[in-house]
């Protein structure tokens, strides 16, 4: 009897054991997978109506990402996907992305002037801020403000963006940095919001 209890607790004990055995750690390149069939592998978007993450700023996509994950931010497409990612998980996939090169685009020639107007100077008559004062001169952003870097992005991808905060949305009355795009882009028309974005996408560092 002493030896059918001792096999009985042996098999429990190992099948207790067991069950609490975790998955293995997955790594950033493993997490990345996930995310590329949007968002492509080495993080620069076939489609250019998901957005680039190659070169992002790791914070920025780190914080986005959580947003969505927790409700805060609504983008349907990726709850599923980053549900259940831990924030260790988000930590590696937004480096990993921050690492890769972004392969920069093309500006529309005839929306150059405007949008570069628009992006040094601002349109201070409609009460429109320059961008480069939060997203820097050549568009790298400001990692320790948490300003994304906006330089080499989809312009389909950006105005999308800049009409969604121009009609009032949020990530909720908690983010201050949507709630401030709302303001920057409520004075934009279609077309200026179309040349900033143009340019945009061709903005790159010359130096």
């Amino acid at each position: 009897m002493r030896l059918i209890s001792w096999l009985g607790l042996l098999i429990l004990s190992t099948a207790v054991s067991a069950q609490n055995q975790t998955a293995p750690e997955q790594t950033a390149e493993q997490l990345a997978t996930v995310c590329a069939a949007c968002h492509g592998i080495d993080g620069n978007s076939a489609t250019t109506i998901w957005p680039k993450l190659a070169g992002q700023n790791a914070e920025y996509l780190i914080r986005q990402t959580q947003m969505v994950r927790d409700g805060q931010r609504s983008v349907p497409e990726m709850l599923g996907i980053v549900a259940a990612l831990s924030d260790q998980d988000i930590v590696k996939v937004s480096e990993y992305f921050a690492d890769q090169a972004i392969k920069p685009g093309v500006a529309d020639e005839e929306l150059v002037a405007l949008g570069k107007s628009i992006y040094q100077s601002g349109l201070p008559e409609q009460g429109v801020p320059a961008c480069q004062a939060c997203h820097g001169p050549v568009g790298y952003g400001n990692p320790l403000a948490q300003y994304p870097r906006v330089s080499g992005q989809h312009a389909d991808y950006t105005v999308s963006r800049l009409k969604r905060y121009r009609d009032g949305n949020t990530n909720g009355d908690q983010d201050a940095y949507s709630t401030q795009m709302v303001l920057v882009a409520e004075n934009l028309g279609d077309h200026e919001i179309e040349a900033v974005s143009s340019y945009l996408e061709g903005l790159y560092d010359q130096r």
